[in-house]
This record gives structure tokens, sequence and C-alpha cells, in this order.
């Protein structure tokens, strides 16, 4: 059990690192121009990790019924749908998981 001042410990040691990971970009590039690998990396990377997500998301689906598979394949249609229409990152996400949690609780019920 850990007490309060390790918890605070941990929590400002993560705090920081995220802080200087986040900046450590601006003050690598400051007044130069960012090398074309990073700026691939920074076109392509997203997409690649949102791809990971959605495997891994879909990893254990089961298609042994429709309840097992059919709110998963239709929410990441209503994603995918949402995000080429508004292009809004937030909104798709929300929307997907809105759209996901009305078909488990209340269409696919099992």
């Amino acid at each position: 059990m850990l007490s309060n001042g390790q918890t605070l410990a941990i929590i400002c040691t993560a705090t920081i690192c995220t802080f200087f990971l986040r900046i450590a970009p601006f003050l690598l590039f400051a007044g130069r121009e960012v090398p074309q690998p990073v700026q691939y990396l920074g076109k392509v990377l997203p997409a690649c990790v949102m791809a990971v997500l959605v495997v891994y998301c879909l990893k254990s689906t089961s298609f042994s019924s429709l309840s097992g598979w059919a709110p998963q394949c239709i929410s990441v249609a209503v994603v995918a749908l949402l995000h080429i229409w508004k292009g809004k990152t937030l909104v798709s996400i929300v929307g997907g998981t809105a759209c996901y949690m009305v078909l488990v609780q209340m269409v696919f019920v099992s």
C-alpha cells in the first residue's frame, strides 16, 4: 500500500516527464526546419495508432451471435462516417461511443 507522499511523488514524476516530453520537440527544433523524416512520421503515425487501437478493441469480437459483433461493427462504421463527414476526432470518438452504448444497452441486449 502506497502512502499519500508516495502517491504524490508518482503523480508529480509522471507530470514532469509528460511535460518535458511534450515540450522537447519545440526545444529541439526551435528556429530550425523540422527534418523530412519527422514530418513524415507526424503525418502517418496518428493513422497507424488509430489502426492499432481499432484492432485492439475488436480482437475479442465474437461472431457466434449477432449481439457479439454487430454493435462493434456498426459503431466502427459510425466513427468512420463521422470522421469523414466532420473531420473532428472528438466528435468521432464521442459519437461512436454513444452509438455503441445505445446498441449494447437497448438494441442488442443479451
